[in-house]
């Protein structure tokens, strides 16, 4: 079943376009990765979902429903999640309050709680550092608490950009097995842009390439691992 489609997509910042009709299916509990060289338009497509860029045609469906340009809290509701670029969180709060800050949707103490316990689950040091501040932690620490921030509204759809930026070689090993794990764990079905794809493709499922705004190819990772595309989109034969 797909869970996202988006159809002829044009979208960029004002007066500076981006994408250029850009058509992209993905299917559900698959976990897939956007890549592409520097300035091609990745985080311009994941903020595009979200709604935060100037849109001029194209439409973006989630589970069949058309979702194009609604609110970013219509879309949580929904079960569309966004982890930004930057562990984005809130240093002046502890970790358990970052962490339930990312549950407004859920009403339910009870269901609260248990999902609370799921993410500790999946994070154990965030259960072990649940009363320390955020700008306590390290960057491998911030990042998974960014990740749960966002797994406690329970997505279907998780939207994660650059999750390795800034982090060293172990950790970024660490963060892309947690991902592999919220795949499986959760029946989450991820969309990664990454820079980083020595790592991630070898445990990412299918891979969409975009060079100047445009997807130029997608296949299996593993497809996409032995061919020369790779080569010709980074060393800029494709550009």
């Amino acid at each position: 079943m797909l869970i996202l489609q988006i159809k002829n997509l044009s979208a960029g910042y004002k007066d500076l376009p981006v994408l250029k009709n850009v058509s992209l299916n993905l299917e559900e509990g698959t976990l897939a990765v956007l890549m592409g060289p520097n300035g091609a338009g990745k985080s311009t497509l994941l903020r595009s979902i979200f709604a935060l860029t100037d849109m001029t045609s194209g439409d973006i469906f989630f589970e069949n429903e058309k979702i194009t340009k609604i609110p970013a809290s219509e879309l949580l509701s929904k079960g569309v999640a966004f982890v930004s670029q930057g562990r984005v969180n809130f240093s002046t709060l502890n970790v358990r309050d970052n962490l339930l800050l990312g549950a407004h949707h859920l009403k339910d103490k009870a269901e609260l709680e248990k999902q609370l316990q799921e993410v500790y689950a999946q994070f154990p040091i965030l259960k072990e550092k649940q009363r320390d501040y955020a700008f306590a932690l390290s960057g491998g620490q911030q990042q998974m608490l960014a990740i749960g921030r966002a797994l406690m509204n329970k997505p279907k759809l998780l939207l994660m950009d650059e999750p390795s930026l800034g982090l060293a070689p172990k950790l970024v090993k660490e963060v892309f097995q947690k991902i592999v794990e919220i795949r499986d764990r959760f029946q989450t079905t991820i969309l990664i842009v990454e820079h980083n794809l020595k790592s991630l493709l070898d445990i990412a499922d299918y891979g969409y390439v975009l060079v100047q705004g445009e997807i130029v190819v997608e296949d299996s990772c593993k497809a996409l691992k032995q061919s020369d595309i790779m080569k010709k989109v980074f060393v800029g034969g494709l550009e």
